[in-house]
């Protein structure tokens, strides 16, 4: 798995502190409570000690994915030359030619995507559709409620 990760630079500076934190703070605090849970006794039916066992495997696997994606992100910083054009990183706002209704997006990495925050992932069908498009464009998605027509409206550079 070699495959460069898109991210913005703000995807980026949140997974190194998401793996600072993982590292600094809840590995060893995982590793205290293990310590305390041993002084309880009989391991076999301590639940504490099961417990904190559990969440250091799952520390320990989120580490290690979250290492990765560092180790393959391609960090993407939208260029003013391609403002107008859909493209990774560009905010983007829609009309529903349907219904009138706007909505606004910004193009993201997936490990960034928040669609109820208006961050969309690169690979979710509606960034798909979008990319390349420009302003005045109308773009065809398929969604899970059916199929809907957006005019693109507006294509920025996010603040």
């Amino acid at each position: 798995m070699n495959d460069k990760v898109p991210m913005t630079p703000r995807g980026f500076e949140a997974l190194k502190e998401e793996l600072n934190r993982l590292k600094t703070v809840d590995r060893p605090a995982n590793v205290r409570d293990i310590e305390v849970a041993r002084e309880h006794g009989d391991l076999s039916e301590n639940a504490e000690y099961h417990a904190a066992k559990e969440k250091q495997g799952q520390l320990n696997g989120r580490i290690e994915y979250v290492e990765d994606r560092i180790a393959r992100a391609q960090v993407i910083e939208p260029n003013s030359e391609e403002e107008g054009r859909v493209r990774f990183g560009m905010k983007v706002v829609l009309s529903d030619v349907e219904t009138g209704e706007e909505v606004q997006y910004t193009i993201v990495g997936e490990d960034e995507a928040d669609a109820s925050s208006g961050l969309l992932s690169v690979t979710s069908p509606v960034a798909r559709a979008l990319m390349g498009k420009e302003v005045d464009d109308e773009v065809t998605v398929r969604v899970p409620k059916g199929t809907r027509v957006f005019e693109v409206l507006e294509v920025d550079i996010p603040a």
